[in-house]
């Protein structure tokens, strides 16, 4: 069932004689995926105390380990029968790897997430493609007067992390109003951004520097890309995680329309990231390839030596072009 985006679930109604509930997101969980999780989660906690969660994700990254419940996400996958799964940020069970188990023995499944691509899968799905982030659905599935300060941080980091710091097109003037909420709530949002957005290791700014040094523009300048290897990855001692941030950089470069970066997570296998400034609808060339995500930013996995890699991708972009 397709839930309007103006109406809001009634958890009340959804939970009633639930004992035990499970929150799961995407592969690589990324900002707002371990922010919609864990600000669910904590809301869930507060206003639903004798309501047991869980949150199963793969490891994420350790910037965001200041966030509660984030010592207690559970990485490996469960055949417990939950009463109600929450599917956050993803549109498809695949996208959850191996925590798609979870939906197998689930009594009630919910999906909510703002992606262009897949076709609707749990019994209730709350999907807007023009909302900034899962994050703000949440805030707008729970209302924000409810919600205890530890879910206004997690999900004011999700806001934040998908909107590029606000900068993006996703960002609406209701994403600036429901942000403005979280803020009022005392969360201290500059050590939140700073944190978990700017702030980067030594080795990552190096990883950073060498993607950059070595891009290549190609199409008279219009697109450009640069690729890590995994051997280059293990030098440098970082992992997908630490790479967040490269592609958005190589498409602020003058003259750029599309942005590709891609890296190595198996031999011959690379996680595939794509940027638009606004030519060019990346989320149709992720689609073609198995991926998918967004018209100004999307993702998708491709196998195959880098250069078939970035050539495929490239036909893809100039037919738009």
């Amino acid at each position: 069932m397709r839930v309007d985006i103006q109406e809001k679930i009634c958890l009340s109604e959804l939970l009633s004689g639930a004992q035990c509930a499970a929150i799961t997101g995407h592969l690589h969980p990324d900002g707002d995926c371990v922010g919609s999780c864990l600000g669910l989660q904590s809301a869930l906690n507060h206003l639903f105390p004798d309501l047991r969660t869980d949150v199963f994700l793969e490891p994420i990254p350790d910037t965001f380990g200041f966030l509660e419940g984030a010592d207690r996400i559970l990485t490996e996958p469960s055949e417990k029968a939950y009463d109600v799964v929450f599917c956050l940020d993803c549109n498809t069970p695949a996208r959850l790897g191996k925590h798609a188990v979870l939906l197998e023995k689930a009594g009630k499944t919910v999906c909510i997430d703002h992606h262009i691509a897949g076709e609707p899968f749990a019994d209730i799905d709350y999907i807007e493609s023009t909302a900034s982030s899962a994050s703000e659905l949440v805030c707008l599935l729970i209302g924000t007067d409810d919600l205890p300060k530890a879910a206004c941080e997690a999900l004011y980091m999700g806001i934040a992390h998908d909107t590029g710091v606000f900068q993006y097109s996703c960002t609406s003037s209701r994403t600036m109003r429901i942000a403005g909420e979280l803020m009022d709530k005392g969360i201290d949002y500059p050590r939140i951004i700073t944190k978990t957005y700017y702030e980067k290791t030594y080795y990552q700014k190096q990883i950073m520097g060498r993607a950059l040094l070595e891009c290549v523009r190609m199409l008279d300048g219009q697109v450009v890309f640069s690729a890590i290897r995994k051997k280059e990855m293990d030098f440098f001692r970082v992992t997908g995680a630490d790479l967040d941030g490269i592609v958005s950089e190589l498409r602020t470069i003058k003259g750029v329309e599309v942005a590709i970066f891609l890296y190595e997570i198996l031999p011959s296998v690379y996680k595939v990231s794509l940027r638009s400034s606004g030519k060019v609808n990346v989320n149709q060339v992720a689609s073609f390839f198995g991926g998918g995500g967004h018209i100004l930013a999307s993702g998708c996995e491709m196998q195959g030596s880098m250069y078939d890699v970035i050539n495929n991708l490239t036909e893809r972009i100039a037919m738009q072009l």
